[in-house]
């Protein structure tokens, strides 16, 4: 079943999505896949602004638009999904935020992007499904970065010994920014089982962590290439 968010839920000029393995592309926006930017997502910061369907954008991980009927959405494996909407839905945005990207800054970037135009308080934020704490495990030396690099609470960045919160620093960081309201969609990529009896699969996500793990025991297990799952949003035509 697709995720969605109760912030964007409430804006009727937008609608928007979070894929799973079921459906990569949320099922109501998949008759707009043909206006979707043709990007390379690099877990950088460059933000483009999306003017036009199918508009090339090269490499980049964040995607802004005032435009009706263009699908903006970023694919992830574990990365952390972010949209976004001014709450009136005239103006919209996505963004792909791993570990680096929010090292890096981009939510920073986006919000350098929207404050050209207008201000963050007239915008909203939903982060989608990623790895959780529970499971996502990194060395030690990372979480020391995220530690000497954000103001955020030791606890919130890793409420356990080696594992970050990705979403819980992005909220942080987005309330810091300014935005009016963000919320949470979906659950932890690696560990969530799938709750639809109708699918055959075992879990309800893909996670390139959790085939990482499979394919080092297996080494026939197929890899997930083509089937990482969209965040998608679009202003209605």
């Amino acid at each position: 079943m697709t995720d969605y968010s109760a912030l964007l839920s409430s804006i009727p000029a937008i609608q928007h999505g979070f894929g799973n393995k079921s459906a990569l592309m949320p099922t109501p926006l998949q008759p707009y896949r043909a206006t979707l930017p043709e990007k390379k997502q690099v877990h950088g910061t460059r933000i483009v602004d999306v003017l036009r369907p199918g508009q090339p954008c090269g490499e980049a991980d964040g995607f802004y638009t005032t435009q009706p009927g263009i699908l903006l959405s970023v694919l992830t494996a574990d990365c952390l999904p972010v949209i976004f909407s001014r709450r009136d839905g005239t103006a919209i945005a996505a963004v792909h935020a791993g570990w680096r990207g929010l090292l890096d800054g981009i939510l920073e970037q986006l919000a350098q992007r929207i404050a050209q135009d207008d201000t963050t308080a007239n915008w909203v934020a939903a982060i989608g499904p990623a790895a959780g704490p529970c499971c996502y495990e990194v060395n030690e030396e990372l979480v020391e970065q995220f530690q000497r690099r954000l103001p955020q609470p030791p606890a919130l960045i890793s409420p356990r010994f080696r594992h970050l919160d990705l979403a819980a620093i992005a909220q942080d960081k987005l309330t810091a920014l300014g935005f009016s309201a963000v919320d949470r969609a979906g659950s932890c990529t690696i560990c969530t089982l799938n709750d639809d009896p109708q699918q055959p699969q075992r879990f309800k996500y893909t996670s390139f962590r959790r085939n990482s793990h499979r394919r080092a025991r297996d080494p026939q297990h197929p890899d997930i290439k083509g089937r990482n799952q969209y965040a998608a949003v679009m202003i209605n035509p």
